[in-house]
């Protein structure tokens, strides 16, 4: 089972039943994967699928990934501040931290400064990677 942090990029496109990496969404509702969140990233989750959909679509999904088993709840007492190009992605970060998540999934190139950072060492990977990842509950 892997550990996540799902940046809200992703989560978009993993909710469309027709979408090539819903995969991801059920694996997440069905326990295989484990996905961390913050207070700070639900409330972009609830933002951003209300503007890209509506409200009550935003607030269905949140309600769902609340409810999910395998759900890891945290609240990131120490920032990083490591990525410097978009200083709102760091919530995803601290929240991996904190969570001891084995990576983030993001499509979001400012993630890439990541990898020459040794300390807080940090994983990352594609949406479209991580759905060629094979999960056993």
């Amino acid at each position: 089972m892997q550990t996540i942090v799902l940046d809200t990029n992703c989560l978009l496109m993993i909710l469309p039943s027709s979408s090539p990496y819903h995969k991801v969404w059920e694996d997440i509702l069905d326990g295989r994967i484990s996905l961390c969140v913050s207070t700070d990233i639900v409330m972009e989750y609830e933002e951003i699928i209300s503007r890209k959909l509506n409200p009550q679509i935003a607030q269905l999904v949140v309600a769902t990934i609340l409810n999910t088993p395998l759900l890891k709840r945290v609240s990131p007492t120490f920032f990083y501040h490591l990525i410097k190009a978009d200083p709102d992605d760091n919530k995803f970060v601290d929240c991996a931290i904190c969570a001891g998540a084995e990576l983030i999934v993001t499509n979001d190139t400012h993630f890439n400064i990541l990898k020459t950072i040794k300390f807080p060492k940090v994983e990352f990977m594609t949406l479209q990677e991580f759905s060629n990842v094979n999960f056993v509950a």
